[in-house]
Protein backbone atom coordinates (compact mmCIF):
# COMPACT_ATOMS: atom_id res chain seq x y z
CA UNK A 1 0.00 0.00 0.00
CA UNK A 2 2.78 2.44 0.93
CA UNK A 3 5.00 1.74 -2.07
CA UNK A 4 2.01 1.91 -4.42
CA UNK A 5 1.07 5.29 -2.92
CA UNK A 6 4.54 6.73 -3.51
CA UNK A 7 4.73 5.52 -7.11
CA UNK A 8 1.33 6.99 -7.95
CA UNK A 9 2.19 10.21 -6.15
CA UNK A 10 5.43 10.61 -8.11
CA UNK A 11 3.54 9.94 -11.35
CA UNK A 12 1.07 12.75 -10.57
CA UNK A 13 3.90 15.16 -9.75
CA UNK A 14 5.74 14.25 -12.95
CA UNK A 15 2.71 14.69 -15.20
CA UNK A 16 1.80 18.04 -13.64
CA UNK A 17 5.33 19.33 -14.20
CA UNK A 18 5.99 20.55 -10.64
CA UNK A 19 8.84 18.21 -9.71
CA UNK A 20 11.60 20.22 -8.02
CA UNK A 21 9.28 23.00 -6.86
CA UNK A 22 7.40 23.81 -3.65
CA UNK A 23 3.76 22.96 -3.04
CA UNK A 24 1.44 24.82 -0.66
CA UNK A 25 -1.08 22.84 1.39
CA UNK A 26 -4.42 24.64 0.98
CA UNK A 27 -6.84 22.07 2.36
CA UNK A 28 -6.80 18.99 4.61
CA UNK A 29 -9.99 16.95 4.85
CA UNK A 30 -10.86 13.86 6.86
CA UNK A 31 -13.62 11.41 5.96
CA UNK A 32 -14.99 8.11 7.21
CA UNK A 33 -14.70 8.83 10.94
CA UNK A 34 -18.12 8.09 12.40
CA UNK A 35 -17.05 7.56 16.03
CA UNK A 36 -13.61 9.14 16.22
CA UNK A 37 -13.40 12.89 16.79
CA UNK A 38 -11.73 14.69 13.89
CA UNK A 39 -9.18 16.36 16.18
CA UNK A 40 -7.85 12.92 17.18
CA UNK A 41 -6.95 12.23 13.53
CA UNK A 42 -5.66 15.76 12.93
CA UNK A 43 -3.27 15.24 15.84
CA UNK A 44 -1.43 12.59 13.78
CA UNK A 45 -0.99 14.66 10.60
CA UNK A 46 2.52 16.08 10.36
CA UNK A 47 1.67 19.12 8.19
CA UNK A 48 -0.83 21.98 8.34
CA UNK A 49 -2.78 24.19 5.97
CA UNK A 50 -0.47 26.94 4.76
CA UNK A 51 2.70 24.84 4.88
CA UNK A 52 4.96 25.04 1.83
CA UNK A 53 6.68 21.73 1.28
CA UNK A 54 9.41 20.82 -1.25
CA UNK A 55 7.96 18.41 -3.77
CA UNK A 56 10.83 15.98 -3.26
CA UNK A 57 9.78 15.53 0.39
CA UNK A 58 6.03 15.56 -0.10
CA UNK A 59 5.43 11.85 -0.70
CA UNK A 60 7.35 10.78 2.40
CA UNK A 61 5.65 13.40 4.58
CA UNK A 62 2.14 12.38 3.53
CA UNK A 63 2.98 8.69 3.93
CA UNK A 64 4.31 9.35 7.44
CA UNK A 65 0.99 10.97 8.39
CA UNK A 66 -0.83 7.97 6.95
CA UNK A 67 1.28 5.64 9.12
CA UNK A 68 0.70 7.80 12.21
CA UNK A 69 -3.06 7.52 11.75
CA UNK A 70 -2.83 3.74 11.35
CA UNK A 71 -0.65 3.46 14.45
CA UNK A 72 -3.44 4.81 16.62
CA UNK A 73 -5.02 1.36 16.32
CA UNK A 74 -8.40 2.93 15.56
CA UNK A 75 -8.61 2.16 11.85
CA UNK A 76 -8.47 -0.85 9.57
CA UNK A 77 -7.26 1.23 6.64
CA UNK A 78 -6.31 4.81 5.79
CA UNK A 79 -6.46 5.95 2.16
CA UNK A 80 -4.89 9.21 0.96
CA UNK A 81 -6.14 11.21 -2.04
CA UNK A 82 -4.51 14.37 -3.37
CA UNK A 83 -5.69 17.11 -5.72
CA UNK A 84 -3.31 19.58 -7.38
CA UNK A 85 -4.32 23.00 -8.70
CA UNK A 86 -1.14 24.57 -9.96
CA UNK A 87 1.23 24.56 -6.99
CA UNK A 88 -1.56 24.18 -4.46
CA UNK A 89 -2.46 20.84 -2.95
CA UNK A 90 -5.58 19.51 -1.23
CA UNK A 91 -5.26 16.28 0.78
CA UNK A 92 -8.04 14.03 2.03
CA UNK A 93 -7.52 11.17 4.49
CA UNK A 94 -10.31 8.60 4.28
CA UNK A 95 -10.31 6.21 7.23
CA UNK A 96 -12.13 2.92 7.75
CA UNK A 97 -12.84 2.57 11.45
CA UNK A 98 -12.13 -0.71 13.14
CA UNK A 99 -14.52 -2.52 15.45
CA UNK A 100 -14.08 -0.78 18.81
CA UNK A 101 -16.07 -2.90 21.27
CA UNK A 102 -14.68 -6.34 22.08
CA UNK A 103 -16.73 -8.33 24.60
CA UNK A 104 -15.10 -11.72 24.41
CA UNK A 105 -14.56 -14.92 26.31
CA UNK A 106 -11.15 -15.34 27.94
CA UNK A 107 -9.34 -18.59 27.19
CA UNK A 108 -5.72 -17.83 28.08
CA UNK A 109 -2.80 -19.97 29.09
CA UNK A 110 -1.45 -19.29 32.56
CA UNK A 111 2.15 -20.03 31.58
CA UNK A 112 4.71 -17.56 30.25
CA UNK A 113 4.17 -18.66 26.66
CA UNK A 114 2.52 -21.35 24.57
CA UNK A 115 5.72 -23.40 24.33
CA UNK A 116 6.06 -23.79 28.12
CA UNK A 117 2.42 -24.89 28.40
CA UNK A 118 2.76 -27.35 25.49
CA UNK A 119 6.11 -28.94 26.35
CA UNK A 120 6.66 -28.42 30.09
CA UNK A 121 3.11 -28.55 31.44
CA UNK A 122 1.83 -31.32 29.13
CA UNK A 123 -0.94 -29.15 27.69
CA UNK A 124 -2.86 -29.31 30.96
CA UNK A 125 -6.27 -27.67 30.82
CA UNK A 126 -5.94 -27.03 34.55
CA UNK A 127 -3.52 -24.27 33.58
CA UNK A 128 -6.06 -22.31 31.56
CA UNK A 129 -7.75 -19.06 32.52
CA UNK A 130 -11.29 -18.40 31.41
CA UNK A 131 -13.77 -15.58 31.93
CA UNK A 132 -15.05 -12.41 30.30
CA UNK A 133 -13.23 -9.30 29.15
CA UNK A 134 -14.72 -6.11 27.78
CA UNK A 135 -12.43 -3.79 25.82
CA UNK A 136 -13.55 -0.52 24.28
CA UNK A 137 -10.78 1.07 22.20
CA UNK A 138 -12.53 4.39 21.61
CA UNK A 139 -15.07 4.89 24.37
CA UNK A 140 -15.92 8.56 23.80
CA UNK A 141 -14.31 8.99 20.39
CA UNK A 142 -11.17 10.51 21.94
CA UNK A 143 -9.01 7.38 21.60
CA UNK A 144 -9.71 6.59 25.24
CA UNK A 145 -9.45 2.92 26.15
CA UNK A 146 -11.47 1.02 28.76
CA UNK A 147 -10.68 -2.55 29.78
CA UNK A 148 -12.68 -4.63 32.27
CA UNK A 149 -11.62 -8.18 33.12
CA UNK A 150 -13.41 -10.84 35.16
CA UNK A 151 -11.38 -14.06 35.08
CA UNK A 152 -11.62 -17.49 36.70
CA UNK A 153 -9.64 -20.70 36.27
CA UNK A 154 -5.97 -21.06 37.13
CA UNK A 155 -5.74 -17.45 38.31
CA UNK A 156 -8.78 -15.54 39.47
CA UNK A 157 -8.38 -11.94 38.34
CA UNK A 158 -10.39 -8.74 38.37
CA UNK A 159 -9.06 -5.65 36.65
CA UNK A 160 -10.27 -2.22 35.58
CA UNK A 161 -8.03 -0.14 33.33
CA UNK A 162 -8.80 3.23 31.73
CA UNK A 163 -6.66 5.57 29.62
CA UNK A 164 -7.57 9.02 28.33
CA UNK A 165 -4.70 10.32 26.17
CA UNK A 166 -5.73 13.96 25.61
CA UNK A 167 -7.24 15.90 28.51
CA UNK A 168 -6.09 19.36 27.36
CA UNK A 169 -6.81 21.35 24.20
CA UNK A 170 -3.41 20.61 22.67
CA UNK A 171 -3.85 16.86 23.34
CA UNK A 172 -0.44 16.66 24.97
CA UNK A 173 -1.49 15.55 28.46
CA UNK A 174 -3.24 12.31 29.34
CA UNK A 175 -4.39 10.35 32.38
CA UNK A 176 -4.47 6.64 33.11
CA UNK A 177 -5.58 4.53 36.05
CA UNK A 178 -5.61 0.84 36.96
CA UNK A 179 -7.13 -1.29 39.71
CA UNK A 180 -6.08 -4.96 39.87
CA UNK A 181 -6.77 -7.92 42.16
CA UNK A 182 -5.75 -11.56 41.63
CA UNK A 183 -5.43 -14.74 43.61
CA UNK A 184 -4.26 -18.25 42.77
CA UNK A 185 -3.91 -21.62 44.47
CA UNK A 186 -0.70 -22.33 42.56
CA UNK A 187 2.22 -20.03 41.93
CA UNK A 188 5.84 -20.11 40.76
CA UNK A 189 7.76 -19.79 44.00
CA UNK A 190 11.41 -20.28 42.93
CA UNK A 191 13.69 -20.82 39.92
CA UNK A 192 15.70 -24.05 39.75
CA UNK A 193 17.98 -24.96 36.84
CA UNK A 194 16.47 -21.98 35.01
CA UNK A 195 12.94 -23.43 35.22
CA UNK A 196 10.09 -22.07 37.30
CA UNK A 197 8.92 -24.43 40.04
CA UNK A 198 5.27 -24.33 41.09
CA UNK A 199 3.63 -25.05 44.42
CA UNK A 200 -0.04 -25.98 44.71
CA UNK A 201 -1.98 -26.17 47.95
CA UNK A 202 -5.49 -26.98 46.80
CA UNK A 203 -7.31 -26.07 50.03
CA UNK A 204 -6.24 -22.42 50.11
CA UNK A 205 -4.95 -19.64 47.92
CA UNK A 206 -1.17 -19.37 47.80
CA UNK A 207 -0.89 -15.97 46.14
CA UNK A 208 -2.87 -12.75 46.45
CA UNK A 209 -2.01 -9.57 44.57
CA UNK A 210 -3.60 -6.13 44.74
CA UNK A 211 -2.50 -2.88 43.15
CA UNK A 212 -3.93 0.51 42.34
CA UNK A 213 -2.18 3.00 40.09
CA UNK A 214 -2.70 6.45 38.64
CA UNK A 215 -0.49 8.23 36.14
CA UNK A 216 0.07 11.18 33.86
CA UNK A 217 1.26 10.99 30.25
CA UNK A 218 2.85 13.74 28.16
CA UNK A 219 3.15 13.72 24.38
CA UNK A 220 4.54 17.06 23.15
CA UNK A 221 5.19 15.90 19.58
CA UNK A 222 4.36 13.03 17.27
CA UNK A 223 6.93 10.51 18.44
CA UNK A 224 7.96 11.48 21.98
CA UNK A 225 6.10 10.11 25.03
CA UNK A 226 6.65 10.51 28.76
CA UNK A 227 4.77 8.96 31.68
CA UNK A 228 4.83 9.39 35.45
CA UNK A 229 3.09 6.71 37.53
CA UNK A 230 2.33 6.29 41.22
CA UNK A 231 1.32 2.79 42.33
CA UNK A 232 0.56 0.98 45.54
CA UNK A 233 0.99 -2.82 45.75
CA UNK A 234 -0.09 -5.27 48.43
CA UNK A 235 0.96 -8.88 47.82
CA UNK A 236 0.85 -11.98 50.04
CA UNK A 237 1.84 -15.65 49.72
CA UNK A 238 1.26 -18.84 51.69
CA UNK A 239 3.32 -19.53 54.79
CA UNK A 240 4.85 -22.68 53.27
CA UNK A 241 6.48 -20.60 50.56
CA UNK A 242 7.40 -17.58 52.68
CA UNK A 243 9.07 -19.51 55.49
CA UNK A 244 10.06 -22.93 54.13
CA UNK A 245 10.26 -23.32 50.37
CA UNK A 246 11.71 -19.92 49.46
CA UNK A 247 12.47 -17.40 52.23
CA UNK A 248 13.90 -15.16 49.48
CA UNK A 249 10.44 -14.72 47.93
CA UNK A 250 9.73 -11.47 49.82
CA UNK A 251 13.07 -11.35 51.67
CA UNK A 252 11.49 -9.69 54.70
CA UNK A 253 10.76 -12.72 56.90
CA UNK A 254 7.08 -12.16 56.25
CA UNK A 255 4.34 -13.56 54.03
CA UNK A 256 3.22 -10.10 52.94
CA UNK A 257 4.85 -7.38 50.85
CA UNK A 258 3.50 -3.82 50.64
CA UNK A 259 5.12 -0.85 48.96
CA UNK A 260 4.64 2.26 46.87
CA UNK A 261 6.18 2.57 43.40
CA UNK A 262 7.10 5.74 41.56
CA UNK A 263 8.05 5.22 37.91
CA UNK A 264 9.07 7.57 35.09
CA UNK A 265 9.47 6.57 31.45
CA UNK A 266 10.60 8.33 28.27
CA UNK A 267 10.00 6.94 24.78
CA UNK A 268 10.91 8.14 21.32
CA UNK A 269 9.13 6.00 18.72
CA UNK A 270 9.04 6.81 15.01
CA UNK A 271 8.64 3.23 13.75
CA UNK A 272 6.48 2.97 10.65
CA UNK A 273 4.21 0.09 11.72
CA UNK A 274 4.43 -0.45 15.46
CA UNK A 275 3.04 -4.02 15.68
CA UNK A 276 5.57 -5.21 13.08
CA UNK A 277 7.97 -2.41 12.08
CA UNK A 278 10.05 -2.39 8.91
CA UNK A 279 11.58 1.08 9.23
CA UNK A 280 12.29 3.57 11.99
CA UNK A 281 13.65 3.68 15.51
CA UNK A 282 12.54 3.30 19.10
CA UNK A 283 14.40 4.44 22.20
CA UNK A 284 12.96 4.01 25.67
CA UNK A 285 14.33 4.69 29.13
CA UNK A 286 12.67 4.18 32.50
CA UNK A 287 13.52 4.68 36.14
CA UNK A 288 11.50 2.92 38.85
CA UNK A 289 11.71 3.22 42.63
CA UNK A 290 9.98 0.51 44.65
CA UNK A 291 9.59 1.27 48.34
CA UNK A 292 9.20 4.70 49.89
CA UNK A 293 6.85 6.41 52.30
CA UNK A 294 5.43 4.58 55.30
CA UNK A 295 5.92 1.07 53.84
CA UNK A 296 9.34 -0.19 52.80
CA UNK A 297 8.98 -3.96 52.40
CA UNK A 298 10.98 -3.42 49.21
CA UNK A 299 13.86 -1.04 48.58
CA UNK A 300 14.78 -1.20 44.89
CA UNK A 301 15.78 1.30 42.23
CA UNK A 302 16.16 0.04 38.67
CA UNK A 303 16.74 1.54 35.24
CA UNK A 304 15.78 0.06 31.87
CA UNK A 305 17.02 1.11 28.43
CA UNK A 306 15.91 -0.24 25.05
CA UNK A 307 16.94 0.72 21.52
CA UNK A 308 15.40 -0.68 18.33
CA UNK A 309 16.34 0.14 14.74
CA UNK A 310 14.68 -1.17 11.60
CA UNK A 311 15.94 -0.89 8.00
CA UNK A 312 14.36 -1.82 4.68
CA UNK A 313 17.05 -2.48 2.09
CA UNK A 314 14.61 -3.33 -0.70
CA UNK A 315 10.86 -3.72 -1.04
CA UNK A 316 11.10 -7.23 0.41
CA UNK A 317 14.26 -7.37 2.56
CA UNK A 318 14.46 -5.71 5.98
CA UNK A 319 16.56 -5.91 9.14
CA UNK A 320 15.50 -5.43 12.76
CA UNK A 321 17.99 -4.73 15.57
CA UNK A 322 17.11 -4.64 19.28
CA UNK A 323 19.34 -3.92 22.29
CA UNK A 324 18.06 -3.79 25.87
CA UNK A 325 19.44 -3.62 29.39
CA UNK A 326 18.20 -3.61 32.98
CA UNK A 327 20.33 -2.26 35.81
CA UNK A 328 19.59 -2.44 39.54
CA UNK A 329 21.11 0.76 40.93
CA UNK A 330 20.82 -0.33 44.57
CA UNK A 331 23.26 -3.22 44.77
CA UNK A 332 21.97 -5.10 47.81
CA UNK A 333 20.09 -8.38 47.51
CA UNK A 334 16.53 -8.05 46.21
CA UNK A 335 13.49 -10.30 46.85
CA UNK A 336 12.65 -13.03 44.36
CA UNK A 337 9.73 -10.90 43.11
CA UNK A 338 12.21 -8.30 41.82
CA UNK A 339 14.87 -10.31 39.98
CA UNK A 340 12.99 -11.45 36.85
CA UNK A 341 15.25 -10.91 33.83
CA UNK A 342 15.25 -12.99 30.64
CA UNK A 343 12.39 -15.27 29.67
CA UNK A 344 9.51 -12.99 30.60
CA UNK A 345 7.22 -10.99 28.31
CA UNK A 346 9.28 -9.55 25.43
CA UNK A 347 12.66 -10.31 27.01
CA UNK A 348 13.12 -13.76 25.47
CA UNK A 349 16.14 -15.02 23.51
CA UNK A 350 15.65 -17.38 20.57
CA UNK A 351 16.23 -20.95 21.69
CA UNK A 352 15.50 -20.19 25.36
CA UNK A 353 11.72 -20.09 25.18
CA UNK A 354 11.45 -22.80 27.85
CA UNK A 355 13.82 -21.12 30.31
CA UNK A 356 14.08 -18.11 32.59
CA UNK A 357 17.31 -16.46 33.71
CA UNK A 358 16.94 -14.35 36.87
CA UNK A 359 19.37 -11.80 38.24
CA UNK A 360 20.13 -8.21 39.21
CA UNK A 361 21.01 -6.98 35.71
CA UNK A 362 20.77 -8.10 32.12
CA UNK A 363 21.90 -7.09 28.67
CA UNK A 364 20.89 -8.55 25.32
CA UNK A 365 21.06 -7.86 21.59
CA UNK A 366 18.74 -9.39 18.99
CA UNK A 367 18.72 -9.22 15.20
CA UNK A 368 16.25 -10.49 12.62
CA UNK A 369 16.64 -10.52 8.84
CA UNK A 370 13.20 -10.69 7.20
CA UNK A 371 12.20 -11.49 3.64
CA UNK A 372 8.63 -10.80 2.53
CA UNK A 373 7.12 -13.87 0.88
CA UNK A 374 3.51 -12.68 0.55
CA UNK A 375 1.67 -9.38 0.73
CA UNK A 376 -1.99 -9.84 -0.15
CA UNK A 377 -5.55 -9.27 1.01
CA UNK A 378 -8.20 -11.88 1.77
CA UNK A 379 -11.91 -11.20 1.28
CA UNK A 380 -13.99 -13.08 3.86
CA UNK A 381 -17.21 -12.15 2.06
CA UNK A 382 -20.38 -13.44 3.69
CA UNK A 383 -18.40 -15.46 6.22
CA UNK A 384 -17.52 -12.27 8.12
CA UNK A 385 -20.51 -10.41 9.55
CA UNK A 386 -18.40 -7.51 10.91
CA UNK A 387 -17.93 -5.08 8.02
CA UNK A 388 -14.61 -3.73 9.29
CA UNK A 389 -12.99 -7.16 9.09
CA UNK A 390 -14.30 -8.39 5.73
CA UNK A 391 -11.05 -7.40 4.00
CA UNK A 392 -8.04 -8.97 5.75
CA UNK A 393 -4.59 -7.79 4.64
CA UNK A 394 -1.93 -10.38 5.38
CA UNK A 395 1.83 -10.58 5.02
CA UNK A 396 4.15 -13.56 5.38
CA UNK A 397 7.87 -13.20 6.17
CA UNK A 398 10.78 -15.64 6.26
CA UNK A 399 12.97 -14.68 9.23
CA UNK A 400 16.52 -15.45 10.39
CA UNK A 401 17.15 -14.73 14.10
CA UNK A 402 20.43 -14.20 15.94
CA UNK A 403 20.35 -13.32 19.68
CA UNK A 404 22.96 -12.82 22.41
CA UNK A 405 22.42 -12.03 26.09
CA UNK A 406 23.94 -11.97 29.57
CA UNK A 407 22.40 -11.95 33.06
CA UNK A 408 24.43 -10.73 36.03
CA UNK A 409 23.32 -12.64 39.14
CA UNK A 410 25.71 -11.93 42.04
CA UNK A 411 23.25 -13.25 44.66
CA UNK A 412 21.28 -15.73 42.57
CA UNK A 413 23.67 -18.18 40.90
CA UNK A 414 21.78 -21.00 42.66
CA UNK A 415 18.79 -20.30 40.38
CA UNK A 416 20.48 -21.93 37.40
CA UNK A 417 23.59 -22.46 35.32
CA UNK A 418 22.61 -19.98 32.59
CA UNK A 419 23.32 -17.05 34.90
CA UNK A 420 26.62 -15.18 34.70
CA UNK A 421 27.59 -16.43 31.26
CA UNK A 422 27.13 -15.22 27.69
CA UNK A 423 24.13 -16.86 26.01
CA UNK A 424 23.54 -17.28 22.29
CA UNK A 425 20.54 -18.48 20.33
CA UNK A 426 19.17 -18.26 16.83
CA UNK A 427 17.12 -19.91 14.13
CA UNK A 428 14.72 -19.46 11.26
CA UNK A 429 10.99 -19.01 11.09
CA UNK A 430 7.84 -17.72 9.45
CA UNK A 431 5.99 -14.64 10.69
CA UNK A 432 2.39 -14.05 9.61
CA UNK A 433 0.94 -10.55 10.09
CA UNK A 434 -2.87 -10.37 9.88
CA UNK A 435 -4.79 -7.14 9.41
CA UNK A 436 -2.50 -4.49 10.84
CA UNK A 437 -1.58 -5.74 14.30
CA UNK A 438 -2.03 -9.51 14.75
CA UNK A 439 1.20 -11.52 14.57
CA UNK A 440 1.79 -15.30 14.53
CA UNK A 441 5.37 -16.60 14.70
CA UNK A 442 6.53 -20.16 14.00
CA UNK A 443 10.28 -20.59 14.56
CA UNK A 444 12.83 -23.41 14.67
CA UNK A 445 15.53 -22.27 17.10
CA UNK A 446 18.72 -23.59 18.69
CA UNK A 447 20.56 -22.35 21.76
CA UNK A 448 24.18 -22.32 22.93
CA UNK A 449 23.85 -25.76 24.49
CA UNK A 450 22.67 -27.45 21.30
CA UNK A 451 19.02 -27.70 22.33
CA UNK A 452 16.67 -27.37 19.36
CA UNK A 453 12.96 -27.03 19.00
CA UNK A 454 9.96 -25.71 17.12
CA UNK A 455 8.32 -22.78 18.92
CA UNK A 456 5.04 -20.94 18.42
CA UNK A 457 4.34 -17.39 19.56
CA UNK A 458 1.43 -15.12 18.81
CA UNK A 459 0.29 -11.62 19.69
CA UNK A 460 -3.44 -10.93 19.35
CA UNK A 461 -3.45 -8.23 22.02
CA UNK A 462 -6.02 -5.45 21.88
Amino acid sequence: MQVHFRLMFFFVLFTTGIVGQTVEIVQINIAGNNKTKEKIIQREITFNVGDKIPVAELGAIIERSQQNIQNTGLFVKTVVDTTFVGQQLSVIFTVSETWYIYPYVIFDLADRNFNVWWKEQNRSLDRVNFGLRLVHLNLTGHRDKLKLTIQDGYTKKYELDYTFPGINQAQTLGLFTNVFYARAKETAYITEENKLLFYNFEDQFQLRRFRVAVGLSYRPGFYTFQTLKLEYSDNSIGDDIAFDRNPEYFLNEDNRQRHFTLAYSFTFDNRDIKPYPLNGQLFSASLQKDGFGFREDVNALKANFTYQHYFSFTKKISLGLIASTKINILRHKQPYTHVSSLGYNEDVLSGYELYVVDGMDHLYAKSAVRYELLNKEWDWGKFMFIRQFKQMPYKLYFVINNDTGFVNAPFYDHYGTFNNQVLWGGGVGLHLVLYFDKVIEIEYNINKFGEKGLFLNFDFSI
